[in-house]
């Protein structure tokens, strides 16, 4: 899969795009499908009999409906950036499970430089907004790009700090929940065409999808695997912003807290991150002198796992396979129940190679009987 997106055709995008979009194939089963039958042409012929085997018959997405969202991203003025392509992101590129496309538009040459993700609360304080701000502006000024997720408070604040720093060398890059071509929240359909024409904005999302709740976890790991360090500014208990902040601890990088009164609950978030070992900043200069420095595991600790259930983002087993693989699918039905189970317990129980046993699975998720939980489990659905 080292194949760079120049080099591929027409054809090529148009089949890697109908195969990711089609029913029950998601990151994981996408590169073990690629992996095994060279390309994503030959994968989808061979999907209606994979999911044969697993018991039901399978269609995959219509080519009107991929043909649609080509011309709606191309109309839009995004273009497609694949997992293979020499301008994919290094340090995306490194989590275990990276999105195997994204949409574009903006400068992508801000993706190669150093990077640094500045998050918090939508319903942040005018204190907290200025220093994100500030923060930001002194960054970019230093050449980072300050990633984001052009929501209400911290967001803005970070990315419009950036962008008027921009003439130093940095700037800024917005990753959002939805379609490339939709705004969210409304309100800053300004900045975030700023974002585009000035900086970088990324979506994983078709184009046209609207942002729903399940989406952001998939946009928070990819604002944290885009960035050396995460800093949060200011954030309440469970939100959005720590699940960005453990998600880069997860991914071995830096994370950094702003410290807050106890007294004000969009601070406890940030006492809570630097109690469980993230690193307390007080300054612009604080976080670039860490993310200069920092050469090691992250610092902070998890206390509790990021999602739980099914429906978690890119939960799958993370073995992309290394090319073609001629594994027979596992016989492993049986030892499947209602009680999710890790794959490798499956490999070891079914006496198989991974490849039988991932083959086995995806036969079973593209008849609709398979369930992905969080930490590589499956169960039957």
């Amino acid at each position: 899969m080292n194949a760079s997106v120049a080099l591929l055709s027409d054809a090529d995008i148009f089949a890697r795009i109908r195969l990711l979009r089609s029913p029950g194939i998601g990151p994981v089963s996408y590169f073990q499908l690629l992996g095994r039958f060279g390309d994503a042409a030959a994968a989808l012929d061979a999907l209606p009999e994979l999911a044969a085997r697993g018991g039901a018959r399978y269609r995959p997405v219509p080519a009107e409906r991929i043909e649609a969202e080509i011309a709606r991203l191309r109309a839009a003025g995004g273009q497609y950036l694949f997992h293979d392509s020499p301008a994919y992101p290094r340090l995306l590129a490194a989590l275990e499970t990276p999105p195997p496309v994204l949409t574009w538009r903006g400068d992508l040459a801000l993706l190669g430089q150093g990077a640094v993700a500045l998050v918090g609360a939508r319903n942040a304080s005018a204190g907290a907004c200025r220093l994100a701000r500030e923060y930001a502006a002194s960054l970019a000024a230093r050449g980072y790009a300050v990633v984001s997720g052009l929501a209400r408070g911290i967001d803005a604040a970070a990315h419009r700090g950036a962008l008027a720093a921009m003439g130093h060398g940095g700037g800024t890059v917005g990753v959002i929940a939805s379609g490339i071509d939709v705004t969210y929240p409304p309100e800053h359909a300004e900045l975030q065409e700023d974002v585009a024409q000035r900086g970088l904005l990324i979506a994983e999302m078709p184009p046209g999808t609207e942002p729903l709740a399940r989406h952001f976890p998939f946009r928070n790991r990819i604002i944290a695997g885009l960035a050396a360090g995460t800093v949060v500014v200011e954030a309440a208990p469970r939100s959005g912003s720590l699940i960005t902040a453990r998600l880069a601890a997860e991914a071995g990088r830096e994370v950094m807290a702003v410290p807050g009164s106890p007294l004000d609950s969009r601070s406890r978030g940030c006492n809570e991150l630097i109690r469980d070992g993230a690193v307390l900043v007080q300054s612009a200069d604080d976080i670039a002198e860490l993310l200069e420095r920092f050469d090691g595991p992250a610092r902070l600790k998890l206390r509790e796992p990021m999602w739980t259930g099914s429906g978690a983002p890119y939960a799958d087993e993370p073995d992309f396979g290394h090319g073609p693989q001629d594994d027979a699918p596992a016989e492993i039905a049986h030892l499947l129940g209602t009680a999710p189970v890790a794959i490798d317990e499956l490999i070891r129980q079914s006496g198989t190679s991974a490849g039988a046993v991932q083959m086995a699975l995806i036969e079973l998720e593209l008849a609709g009987r398979l369930i992905r939980h969080a930490g590589g489990r499956v169960s039957l659905g």
